[in-house]
């Protein structure tokens, strides 16, 4: 049995410079996958590496593994438009949130 609160899930969704990609995804380590992210493996064949998405712009934090996954579903069934109306709720801006994490 896991004890709550002992345990960190993240999803959250990078951008290019542009802003014009979302990607969504989840981690229970958000600084390290940010790195893996913004450094990927030369000739990666990654979604992330391939469209430039390095930039954090929004993020929500869970203690059980399981409900940070059905989010991360439920946000990748949206579409952009009701993405772009999550990531306003916390991040109006869209300011690059890397350095605050």
């Amino acid at each position: 049995m896991k004890t709550k609160g002992s345990h960190n899930y993240y999803v959250y969704i990078l951008t290019n410079k542009n802003k014009t990609v979302l990607y969504t995804g989840v981690t229970n380590n958000l600084k390290e996958r940010l790195y893996a992210h913004t450094n990927p493996l030369p000739f990666s064949k990654a979604f992330t590496a391939k469209y430039k998405c390095f930039f954090l712009i929004y993020y929500e934090h869970f203690f059980e593994v399981d409900e940070a996954i059905e989010r991360e579903k439920q946000i990748k069934g949206w579409l952009r438009i009701k993405k772009e109306e999550l990531i306003a709720t916390k991040n109006p801006e869209w300011r690059f949130l890397n350095d605050d994490v």
